[in-house]
């Protein structure tokens, strides 16, 4: 199959459109930060950075780290921007971009989120560490998808729409996090459980200013969720679309937040750059 231009897009450069990247200017360990400000956090760790680029919000550096390779790339805000994040970073590795066809051999990415996040439970404190199981999401992305759930994933969906009410227009689903990624970043320092990624930050996270929303007792709800050993722990903004479509494509998709916020305490962090920084460490020890 060949691709046309109006389905793999390139600039004029021949990379692909959206993140202005060639493929021999990302590794195969990715780093994925919201914030384009935090990729030179991730950049202050490397020994050595050969490549640095941006266009739009995608900011991206491409160094060495005690001896490995790591890309950080910034995503923007949203389900909307990994849809092409995650498609993009996929045609560089799997897609010839100059005979517009896959790739005779495949090549698997380890796709990691460093984000903040809202904290759902009273007794997990700010700055803490939030290790993602799965994603619940009340975004559509994969929706336009052929993404089936498993077995598992069918019956913790079916477990949280029985204990939480969201709006009927509301279609969401459920997704795992990689198992190997979960593995090398899973310590006594992180709080695991599931995450429920928000299609916006104010509305859809239970959060109300002047406009009256329909999400008043979603936190709650959310809060009081157990099934066998899982409880739904934050609130983020893209894991359900990381996961989702990376898995999908072959890829290894985990993400990991730091607490910057404690819903039913009402506390929120005075500042959180040292602790960022220990995170983003803390990652790249173990990637």
């Amino acid at each position: 199959m060949q691709y046309p231009p109006t389905e793999l897009v390139l600039n004029k450069q021949g990379q692909v459109y959206h993140l202005a990247l060639s493929p021999d200017q990302i590794s195969t360990k990715v780093i994925l930060v919201g914030d384009q400000d935090r990729v030179n956090l991730v950049a202050s760790f490397f020994d050595s950075v050969e490549h640095s680029s941006q266009h739009r919000e995608f900011v991206c550096k491409t160094g060495m780290y005690n001896g490995k390779r790591v890309t950080a790339l910034s995503t923007g805000i949203g389900t909307d921007n990994i849809d092409i994040t995650i498609n993009e970073l996929d045609a560089l590795v799997n897609i010839d971009l100059k005979n517009r066809k896959d790739k005779a051999s495949f090549t698997s990415l380890d796709l990691i989120r460093i984000g903040t996040c809202g904290i759902l439970h009273p007794e997990i404190p700010v700055h803490a560490y939030l290790l993602s199981t799965h994603a619940y999401g009340l975004d559509n992305i994969a929706h336009f998808y052929e993404i089936d759930e498993t077995e598992e994933e069918k019956a913790i969906h079916a477990a949280i729409n029985e204990q939480v009410d969201l709006p009927p227009l509301v279609k969401p689903y459920l997704i795992s996090a990689s198992a190997e990624i979960q593995a090398k970043l899973k310590s006594d320092k992180t709080y695991t459980g599931i995450t429920v990624t928000s299609s916006g930050f104010y509305g859809p996270q239970g959060r109300q200013l002047r406009l009256k929303n329909k999400t008043a007792e979603l936190n709650d709800q959310l809060t009081a969720f157990h099934y066998n050993d899982l409880k739904i722990v934050n609130f983020e903004m893209e894991s359900s679309a990381l996961f989702a479509l990376g898995h999908s494509l072959g890829h290894n998709c985990g993400t990991i937040c730091l607490g910057i916020a404690n819903r039913p305490t009402k506390q929120f962090s005075e500042g959180y750059k040292s602790q960022m920084l220990e995170l983003i460490q803390y990652v790249l020890d173990r990637i």
